[in-house]
Order: C-alpha cells, then sequence, then structure tokens
C-alpha cells in the first residue's frame, strides 16, 4: 500500500538534463571569461547564477529519489551522476572567483586552450545525459563518452604543456603561482567530466 501512495519514476531524466544545460550555460561563460578577457566579473557573475540554479535541481533530485518507490535505475547511480555533474559547476565557480580575487591582468594562449576543452567536454556531458533515456541505444552513449575520455586526455597534455613553460619563461612567482592554480583548476573540470562520463558508462552496463 504505502509503494503504491509514492510516485514511480519520477522527472529524473528531465532534472539531469536541465542541470546538464546548466552545466553548458556555466561552460560557455568561463570560455567567453576566459577567451575575451573582458566583463571578467560579469562573467563570474553569470557563473554564480548557473551554479546556483544547478545546486536547486540537485536538491530536487535528490529530494525527489527518496520520495521515489520506483526509480529508473539504481539510487545510488542516480545520487553518484547528479553529485558528479554538480561538482563541475562547482569548479568552474572556483575557475571565476580565482580569476576575479587573484586580480589576474593577462592570461595564457593555454588558459584560452583549456577553458575550451572545458566546454567541449561540457557538451558532450550534455549529449551523454541526454541519451540516458534511451539506455538501450549503448553505442550511442559509449561514443560520446570515449569523446569526453579523448578530452580529458588532450586537457591533460595542454596542462603538462603549460606548467613547462610556466615553470621555464615566467620570472614573476606571483603570476606563476595564480597561472598554476588556473590550470590545474581548468584540468579538474575536464576530469570531473570523466567521472560523469564513467557513472554513465556504469549505468549503462548494468541496465542495457
Amino acid at each position: 500500500m504505502f509503494g503504491r501512495l509514492m510516485p514511480r519514476e519520477g522527472n529524473f531524466f528531465e532534472l539531469f538534463n536541465a542541470h546538464a544545460e546548466r552545466i553548458v550555460q556555466g561552460s560557455r561563460e568561463l570560455a567567453m571569461m576566459i577567451t575575451t578577457f573582458t566583463e571578467v566579473e560579469k562573467h563570474a557573475e553569470y557563473i554564480d547564477a548557473a551554479e546556483h540554479a544547478a545546486d536547486k535541481i540537485t536538491h530536487e533530485t535528490i529530494t525527489l529519489l527518496h520520495k521515489t518507490f520506483i526509480t529508473p535505475f539504481d539510487r545510488e547511480q542516480i545520487h553518484e551522476l547528479i553529485t558528479a555533474m554538480d561538482d563541475i559547476l562547482d569548479l568552474m565557480q572556483d575557475v571565476a572567483e580565482s580569476i576575479v580575487l587573484y586580480d589576474i591582468r593577462k592570461i595564457t594562449p593555454e588558459s584560452k586552450q583549456l577553458a575550451e576543452i572545458c566546454q567541449m567536454c561540457c557538451e558532450r556531458v550534455r549529449t551523454a545525459v541526454s541519451l540516458l533515456k534511451n539506455v538501450k541505444d549503448a553505442e550511442a552513449i559509449f561514443k560520446t563518452c570515449q569523446e569526453i575520455d579523448r578530452l580529458e586526455s588532450d586537457a591533460d597534455r595542454v596542462m603538462r604543456s603549460a606548467m613547462s613553460k610556466l615553470f621555464r619563461d615566467e620570472a614573476d612567482v606571483k603570476q606563476l603561482i595564480k597561472l598554476r592554480t588556473i590550470y590545474e583548476l581548468l584540468e579538474q573540470i575536464t576530469d570531473r567530466c570523466e567521472d560523469v562520463a564513467n557513472v554513465i558508462e556504469g549505468i549503462v552496463l548494468e541496465n542495457s
């Protein structure tokens, strides 16, 4: 009787997709913030707004999880997925806040390249999440997850090269520390995107 009174399935896929849209929105703002390096504080505010909106979706998802009797896949996987997605936007917010707080006056080509890779990763996260509703389409989901893995590897290579150049050429120690932090945070965004891809792959393997 109790089970019949509780929601069945719920709108988890709509919530996942809404969160993924906020991730892409944040990544676009971050890429514009770094590539144009104009109106930095304005872009930071937009990223904050995306992060706060995503937090509300995460809270709504977890609340629904506790209220729903039958879920589309394992409860732990739902919690793991939405939490991993939330981590992506948290890191974007960290990058934006660091750029503003550290009063960074110049940006490097490597920072721009990493920001662009982050945006591409986030767009593929959105694609992978949108495909979850049809979990039987494993081939398309795995292909998208593999693209995320490839982009994460690209970000690793860019960061290693950027670090080498930074320690070789940057004489200002303060600037070196600031840029190193930005590089590391940007690369971590791609790591968190890969975490989402790994969760999605696990969901597909168990449910397809």
